[in-house]
């Protein structure tokens, strides 16, 4: 698939499970006519999407996912060293899989990974060879709620 082509709807009609219950396989049947994009294809209202990249064809990736600096809404503001406020998480360096057409990205270009959030290619580090990504905001935030 190129970026930005999606494919057909699907429906899970079971699942194989290994002895201690873990889902080893997933029974899916392809919904004709529902190929995004063609006529028609709206006609299946869905409940979730699972979006996926297939290890064959996928890159492998550096994903750096920043998160709050700090881990209480109003640093400094009681009597503890701002620096015992600080989040020991706000940094967290993962491998991943991203297509392959992202190793064409330039330093500073922006993507949303799915369910992820958005992210942009490292302007120093991003390289074909090695994709870095970081993360520049999340799809959901429940800080202060």
């Amino acid at each position: 698939m190129s970026p930005g082509e999606h494919g057909h709807v699907t429906t899970c009609s079971g699942a194989t499970k290994d002895a201690k219950g873990n889902v080893t396989v997933v029974h899916a049947e392809l919904v004709p006519d529902t190929k995004s994009g063609t006529p028609g294809a709206s006609a299946i209202k869905v409940k979730r999407v699972i979006t996926r990249v297939a290890v064959a064809d996928a890159l492998k990736a550096e994903v750096r996912l920043y998160d709050r600096l700090f881990a209480v809404p109003q640093p400094d503001t009681t009597d503890k060293d701002f620096l015992e406020e600080l989040n020991p998480d706000s940094l967290k360096v993962v491998q991943g899989y991203v297509e392959p057409s992202l190793a064409s990205a330039k330093g500073d270009d922006r993507f949303q990974f799915e369910r992820h959030g958005y992210f942009v290619a490292d302007r120093k580090d991003h390289a074909e060879a090695k994709p870095v990504f970081n993360r520049v905001a999340g799809m959901k935030d429940s800080w202060g709620k």
